[in-house]
């Protein structure tokens, strides 16, 4: 009786198991596997660092003492240490990635979805931010 009992649950198992994957007859199903990230500001990114540095990671400006492919100068750096805690130094924005952290979360941080109002923000404030969106627009 055992001996039945364990054949009789193995049967409903393996039949369920079949049933799992199975579509409906005349059913065309598709199944997605994995799907690629979504990369809201990549466009954007790229515009910027093109104004900014001509993409170059390494690049330095003297006179304002920005650093890296995004230019982030040291009281960017400064309140960004200071809002998340960290205690990052200027040449860490040699890195790519770093740097694109720091732009992303400032991105985030102004809430607003337009790219315009994202770059003006990253540029500063004031009448000189509508000639930056220019340059950045043309590279968008």
């Amino acid at each position: 009786m055992i001996k039945f009992r364990n054949v009789k649950i193995f049967l409903i198992l393996f039949l369920l198991l079949l049933t799992t994957r199975a579509p409906a007859p005349g059913l065309k199903v598709t199944f997605i596997l994995a799907s690629e990230p979504v990369h809201l500001f990549e466009r954007l990114i790229k515009a910027i660092v093109q104004v900014e540095s001509l993409g170059d990671p390494l690049a330095y400006n003297l006179l304002e003492e920005a650093t890296g492919a995004f230019q982030i100068r040291p009281i960017r750096l400064r309140d960004y240490n200071q809002r998340t805690g960290n205690n990052y130094k200027i040449e860490d924005c040699y890195s790519y990635e770093f740097s694109k952290g720091i732009f992303l979360y400032y991105a985030i941080l102004t809430e607003f979805p337009d790219y315009e109002t994202i770059t003006r923000n990253w540029n500063g404030s004031g009448k000189a931010t509508l000639v930056y969106w220019r340059k950045v627009k043309y590279h968008l």
